[in-house]
């Protein structure tokens, strides 16, 4: 299974980026997608997340700024942001929970959780 996450770039404050990743490769189905960043010097945190039932969830930080959503058939992840400031600088990573064949056949020497390389966000001031 492979993420491939794009969208990131350069952008002032105030603006606005789209994030998208795809997932795949053997994919059974998909239970939940969602983004993580780490900042320079921090761990990586989840930013937002949405599951199979379309619930998502986010970090306070982002809420009403940032929105999740899914495109089932595509197997993929957007994660829409606005009015972005500096301290989203970060490297965002796509993860995504996968059931592969082997794991809906109750073999789970399958990975559950997989991860995009990241995507470059600098927000300048």
């Amino acid at each position: 299974v492979q993420l491939q996450a794009s969208g990131g770039g350069l952008v002032q404050a105030g603006g606005s980026l789209k994030l998208s990743c795809i997932a795949s490769g053997k994919i059974f189905s998909i239970n939940s997608m969602g983004w993580y960043r780490q900042a320079p010097g921090k761990q990586r945190e989840l930013v937002a997340d949405i599951n199979s039932g379309g619930n998502w969830r986010y970090d306070d930080s982002v809420k009403d700024r940032f929105t999740i959503s899914r495109d089932r058939p595509k197997n993929a992840v957007y994660l829409e942001m606005n009015s972005l400031k500096p301290e989203d600088t970060a490297v965002y990573y796509c993860n995504a929970e996968v059931v592969t064949p082997a794991r809906a056949m109750g073999d789970l020497s399958d990975p559950s959780h997989y991860w995009g390389r990241g995507t470059l966000v600098t927000v300048s001031s």
